[in-house]
């Protein structure tokens, strides 16, 4: 069930997620500073390319201060854009039946745009 619904995704707009995604990673990763923001991008990038079946957890904190500091500045200049975004699709996809799955892939989302730094994401769920 998780290739079909990861099928579905992208052939109706997760691809354009993920490279929207990728761009901004890309695009941050030109700078030194922008580095870390780059790379948790980079990782949402794929979680938003094939949600169905991903999941993810918080790690243990090797530098707690120093997670809570980039998820603040993430928050402050990224987050906050991304999270409604998602929750706005979020909550059109649920309007729907047939959205519904998309719709808790996209609550998904945002709850990992949220809150970034910290997470480590486990690609073989099944």
């Amino acid at each position: 069930m998780k290739i079909l619904g990861n099928i579905i995704w992208v052939v109706f707009g997760g691809w354009l997620v993920a490279l929207e995604y990728l761009v901004a990673a890309v695009s941050l990763m030109v700078t030194v500073v922008g580095i870390p923001f780059g790379w948790q991008l980079l990782k949402i990038a794929w979680l938003s390319l094939l949600p169905f079946g991903n999941e993810f957890e918080r790690a243990e904190a090797d530098f707690p201060v120093t997670r809570w500091f980039f998820n603040i500045i993430w928050l402050i200049f990224f987050g906050l854009v991304i999270v409604a975004s998602h929750l706005l699709l979020g909550l059109l996809f649920s309007l729907t039946i047939v959205g519904l799955p998309f719709g808790i892939q996209h609550f998904k989302l945002a709850k990992v745009a949220l809150w970034p730094f910290g997470l480590a994401f486990d690609m073989t769920e099944g």
